[in-house]
């Protein structure tokens, strides 16, 4: 007999939000300090009236409070009794919990009963649910502020020319705020409204991850029903895992840990299993196990929404007065098929178990391995690259058949003793070429150890990346521009690809800022988003500016620090050095341009409010030229301290 498990996470976008923030943690602004001259007035209002008798009590003969001078500056202290002799050894603090506590159906220690309120989980017909509080169970990392201490959580969605709710924590759905709902109508609803963009997108793609690991560790077959549910068959499997109970109560502690709230259903269907999911009713909440072959009465005080059809439908039904899904499985099939159409009535016959419901099942990604084993074991150099030659071309034809192409490449030779040789590759961009692989592959033979023979090579794809039809020049007589990913993939078998990087211009004046280390290769160029059609930036034309002016020339070798120099002269404040000592070797200037005036970038830092460089570019007697510089206008102490400084050689 089939049994599904409906998984739905409630709040699915809204804890993925939590989750985030909980992962990166809030931090402060780099510029901002906490003041802490109000801490220091309310400690000196303090210890105006502050009192000399001892922290832990008692009398001190002479103490200020207690002279008659004094008396009428300080207040007196309170007036006491001796406590009666029943009241001695009485406290005043909450009594413990007077229930015993019972061991779990799972086994282990007994649980402690909490405050009401506190528990993230309840029993209710053999499957753990949440409600309420949602689970206060250890993140991996600091939880998230939940309640109180943050402002009510929404997200928006663009529909048309209407901004929606898509999402709402369950402190803006208490005051109030459902999906749907315009975000115009909940800022004036709830002032101070924290609104965050929906990313439905990302959202799904993160419930298919979350399909995938469930297949890979629970059970084979996982679905994805819309953008917050998930269907498991439990069919054959729930054994596995101590029954379905214990398997239910697992699974959510195991999301509970991961930050999300989640509420499981277990029935024959998995139409059943979603409305009892989705659903609660008068006699109990949402989730919990239905019994095999008891879904009909498990379903008949459900609304007719829990079948899953459209709102149009559901609104005609309400006005005929069926409300419940136990009202219309008494109601005959035609008549409702030619009123509503098949869908209505598939849908009711599939959640009561008289039509099949197949899923479609999430597939978890397989990695790529080509192998060959061997009757003898192979130990010379020829062998071994004669048996790559025949295992790249089925390497190549399995990527082909994914429509990927291999980044990371690992070639394990399985030796006679146990101890593996392994020859890992990495490529700059996805590649499936044969030649090209085995080009890379024949360079490492050489590192290979035989010792005593191997018996097997394997080919495993580490990480590969869809690899898409290439641009080709359409033109004869045109010339295609050269790519450097093969020569970037030579170059990296020998040094590493970590030694190799080029520079890439940044948009500063700073000289040291103006460039930063980048990738070898340009990454593969995305579509930008479309712009709208009153979009005013669509007027200017002209091409975007080069982050480095051609006019102003920079040397072709810069320091990592610019070093200090001594015993410079020049006049001040706007000529150039005539004579300067680097490294301790006296320079004489007989060439120099400038100054190129750099001001500090007081947006990015406020210490840079006032500094500035003048840089020089000048040329000694023997015809070697240099980039210095000189802290300051010459004129004002506050921009610098006069000082100069080399900061790069041309040539």
């Amino acid at each position: 007999m089939q049994r599904v498990a409906a998984l739905f996470l409630p709040l699915w976008p809204i804890e993925r939000l939590w989750r985030a923030e909980a992962r990166t943690g809030a931090r402060p602004e780099p510029h901002a300090r906490a003041s802490l001259d109000p801490l220091r007035e309310a400690v000196a209002k303090e210890q105006e009236h502050a009192c000399s008798v001892p922290r832990g009590g008692g009398w001190r003969p002479g103490a200020r409070w207690a002279r008659e001078e004094a008396l009428g500056k300080v207040a007196l202290p309170p007036v006491t009794r001796a406590r009666a002799k029943h009241e001695v050894g009485r406290r005043d603090e909450a009594a413990a919990n007077p229930f015993r506590a019972m061991p779990p159906d799972e086994g282990g220690p007994p649980a402690r009963l909490s405050s009401p309120g506190g528990g993230p989980r309840l029993r209710d017909g053999g499957a753990f649910i949440a409600r309420g509080n949602y689970p206060s169970t250890s993140f991996a990392g600091p939880p998230p502020p939940r309640g109180e201490d943050r402002a009510p959580l929404i997200t928006s969605l663009r529909t048309g020319n209407r901004i929606e709710i898509a999402a709402a924590c369950p402190a803006a759905r208490a005051l109030g705020l459902r999906p749907g709902m315009a975000v115009t109508q909940a800022r004036a609803q709830v002032p101070g409204l924290d609104i965050r963009p929906a990313d439905p997108e990302g959202d799904r793609a993160h419930l298919a991850s979350l399909a995938i690991a469930l297949a890979r560790r629970w059970t084979p077959t996982v679905a994805i029903a819309g953008d917050d549910t998930l269907f498991l068959d439990l069919t054959g499997v729930a054994h596995l895992h101590g029954g379905e109970a214990r398997m239910a109560a697992r699974l959510q502690r195991m999301l509970a840990r991961l930050g999300y709230s989640a509420w499981i259903a277990i029935a024959d269907t998995p139409g059943a299993a979603w409305a009892l999911a989705h659903f609660p009713s008068s006699t109990r909440q949402a989730g919990g196990i239905c019994e095999p072959g008891k879904q009909v009465d498990a379903l008949a005080s459900l609304p007719i929404e829990t079948l899953r059809v459209d709102a149009a439908a559901t609104e005609l039904l309400h006005r005929l007065g069926v409300l419940t899904i136990g009202q219309l499985a008494t109601m005959p099939r035609a008549p409702l098929v030619r009123r509503f159409g098949a869908t209505l009535a598939t849908r009711l016959e599939q959640a009561l178990g008289r039509l099949p419901e197949p899923l479609h099942p999430v597939v978890p990604p397989e990695a790529i391995v080509t192998q060959q084993r061997f009757a003898e074991p192979i130990a010379t150099a020829e062998a071994i690259e004669h048996w790559l030659g025949v295992l790249v071309p089925r390497l190549a034809a399995a990527l082909e058949a994914e429509g990927l192409g291999v980044q990371a490449l690992e070639c394990i030779a399985e030796r006679v003793d146990g101890v593996p040789q392994r020859i890992r590759i990495g490529l700059a961009r996805p590649n499936r070429d044969p030649a090209h692989l085995l080009r890379l592959l024949r360079r490492r033979i050489e590192d290979v150890e035989p010792g005593y023979g191997i018996d097997a090579i394997a080919l495993h794809v580490r990480r590969a990346a869809p690899l898409g039809a290439e641009p080709m020049v359409e033109r004869l007589d045109e010339e295609a521009a050269p790519d450097l990913a093969t020569l970037v993939d030579t170059l990296a078998t020998r040094i590493g690809l970590a030694a190799m990087w080029r520079m890439h211009p940044v948009e500063s004046d700073v000289p040291e800022r103006a460039s930063a280390r980048t990738a070898v290769l340009d990454p593969p160029e995305r579509g930008g988003a479309r712009a709208k059609i009153d979009a005013v930036d669509q007027l200017d034309r002209s091409p975007a500016l080069h982050p480095w002016h051609p006019e102003w020339p920079k040397p072709t070798r810069l320091l990592r620090r610019p070093e200090r120099l001594d015993h410079v002269v020049a006049e001040l404040p706007d000529h150039a050095p005539r004579r300067f000592t680097w490294r301790g070797r006296p320079h004489r200037v007989v060439r120099a341009d400038g100054p190129e005036r750099v001001h500090g970038e007081w947006w990015k830092h406020v210490a840079e409010a006032e500094h500035v460089r003048d840089y020089f570019r000048v040329e000694d007697e023997e015809g070697r030229r240099y980039w210095l510089f000189r802290r300051g206008d010459g004129e004002r102490s506050a921009t610098g301290d006069l000082s100069w400084y080399l900061h790069g050689v041309f040539g």
